[in-house]
């Protein structure tokens, strides 16, 4: 299991930038990417296999409205590239609370842990009935 304290991330409507035909990801999203890395190295995330769950607890910076969708993307981009796991198609349970307490700055507390498949066809079960 990976506990970890994130910045903000920029809305997945800044996260990307059309160049001539091509969709390129954007500075402020580049940079981002290198901050949550860096944070991701000295915290010694190693890399996480198999079924995962993520449980995202987002403090916005300001009381702005906000889609809580708008923050997913460039973060578990982010949490791709810096090793947590293989690619984001490994994340098939994903938990988004966006909390009304701003926090200056923003952050996101994330929580990334292996997920039992027996736990998923029980949740889909659930659901069903």
């Amino acid at each position: 299991m990976i506990v970890l304290e994130l910045p903000y991330p920029p809305s997945i409507n800044r996260y990307y930038r059309t160049i001539g035909f091509r969709v390129l990801i954007s500075r402020e999203g580049r940079a981002y990417r290198k901050a949550v890395c860096a944070i991701l190295r000295r915290a010694g995330a190693g890399p996480l296999d198999g079924t995962l769950a993520v449980g995202l607890d987002v403090y916005p910076p300001d009381a702005r409205r906000r889609d809580v969708d708008n923050v997913q993307k460039a973060l578990l981009d982010a949490l791709q590239h810096g090793g947590v796991y293989r690619d984001d198609s490994c994340v098939k349970k994903l938990l988004t609370i966006m909390r009304e307490t701003t926090v200056p700055g923003g952050k996101v507390i994330v929580v990334v842990l292996p997920l039992e498949p027996s736990t998923i066809k029980d949740i889909c079960s659930e659901i069903a009935t």
